[in-house]
């Protein structure tokens, strides 16, 4: 009659570097592993990816495997620590997810704002007289001093100041009559 190594000669074996050992151990555990993450996920689709992701690391984490406890006590440990960092990365991401989507949307609200005054400040604009308009874009739209806004519509610096002080007034009156 053959006996079969136990988990603990195996994993012992597996930690110096033994692949036959490995894989024996990987054949033997595989489906308790994929069966305790899919119990603790809910879900069978991160249990696959679980149980390929521990399988993976299981050659690096063998080493911290001390044989105080039994290998599947141990095992066990490390597919409930892995599923534990599975829930915390998916609690980051719908955090970060959440605060994305509420970033994307102020966002958003403030391109639909800018442009709805954009919009507004144009209508607005086109109800002014052309002498008016003339001296906002000039001087806003140009950047023009008073001076030189002056001198390109033949008229003094001083009426310059006064149309764009007479602009700031209209458009304050319009923006009130629109309840803005």
């Amino acid at each position: 009659m053959r006996m079969e190594t136990t988990d603990e000669n195996l994993a012992l074996a597996a930690a110096g570097g033994d692949r036959a050992a490995f894989a024996a151990l990987v054949t033997r555990h595989y489906d308790r592993i994929h069966g305790l993450a899919w119990r603790l996920t809910g879900s069978a689709a991160d249990a696959q990816d679980l149980t390929q992701e521990i399988c993976a690391a299981l050659p690096a984490k063998m080493s911290g495997w001390r044989g105080d406890a039994r290998f599947t006590t141990w095992l066990y440990r490390v597919v409930v620590n892995a599923c534990a960092d599975l829930r915390r990365r998916h609690m980051t991401r719908a955090r970060a997810a959440d605060g994305w989507g509420d970033w994307e949307l102020a966002r958003q609200a403030e391109i639909a704002e800018a442009r709805a005054a954009q919009d507004w400040l144009e209508a607005a604009m086109a109800r002014l007289s052309p002498e008016l308009r003339e001296t906002v874009a000039l001087v806003l739209g140009e950047e023009l001093t008073q001076a030189e806004a002056g001198q390109v519509l033949g008229v003094s610096e001083g009426t310059i100041a006064w149309r764009m002080s007479e602009v700031k007034k209209r458009l304050r009156r319009m923006a009130e009559e629109e309840g803005l």
